[in-house]
């Protein structure tokens, strides 16, 4: 009788870079897509409005494949640049994002399934966004750093490729930043603790 041997495992495969072919974006995206979820409802607590801006997102970074380049970091660090630039634009009531506004009547309506797991997301979420009022003293550029290493995990190197800045820079701003809210919040304050633990 043939001796069995155990399967091993199966590995799970590196994120894939992005991709403008229909079968390799979509698994670039299904790879994100969670993260890209997360980044957005640690941003807003809006059902919709996070389903929108995640599409708007993987749109963006579908139009833009061509110009990733993995020699300046990771697929990550490139689609939360991406992210950013999306949700700037959107808060700052962008002619780019009033379009996409008015392409809303054309979007497939959530359905009730969906609606509950982004609000589940979004509930998951809500201490992240509470922490946000703990820095709103701090300047957009410190606020940036902070937010991509604390709050969504990305490593200092790839926050400075996000962000578009040198990593000495990018050090310098969370160092700052930290600094800051230390000299600024009550040191028992266990919201502050935590994210400032984080940036770390």
């Amino acid at each position: 009788m043939p001796t069995e041997h155990p399967i091993p495992p199966p590995v799970s495969p590196p994120v894939s870079p992005p991709v403008r072919d229909t079968s390799g974006f979509a698994e670039f995206y299904r790879q994100n897509f969670d993260a890209v979820l997360g980044f957005v409802t640690r941003r807003t607590d809006n059902v919709h409005l996070a389903a929108d801006l995640t599409a708007d997102i993987f749109l963006t970074a579908l139009e833009r494949a061509d110009g990733y380049d993995a020699r300046r970091g990771t697929p990550l660090a490139w689609l939360y640049g991406i992210a950013r630039n999306v949700l700037a634009s959107h808060f700052r009531g962008s002619a780019r994002e009033r379009q996409a506004v008015s392409r809303i009547a054309g979007h497939r309506l959530l359905d009730e399934q969906d609606a509950a797991a982004i609000e589940s997301r979004i509930d998951a979420d809500r201490a992240a966004r509470q922490l946000a009022g703990h820095h709103a003293a701090l300047s957009e550029p410190l606020r940036a750093v902070l937010d991509l290493v604390a709050v969504d995990g990305l490593t200092t190197r790839e926050a400075a490729q996000a962000l578009g800045i040198g990593t000495a820079t990018a050090r310098m701003r969370l160092h700052r930043a930290r600094k800051a809210l230390r000299n600024a919040t009550p040191p028992s304050n266990p919201s502050l603790n935590a994210l400032l633990e984080a940036a770390s």
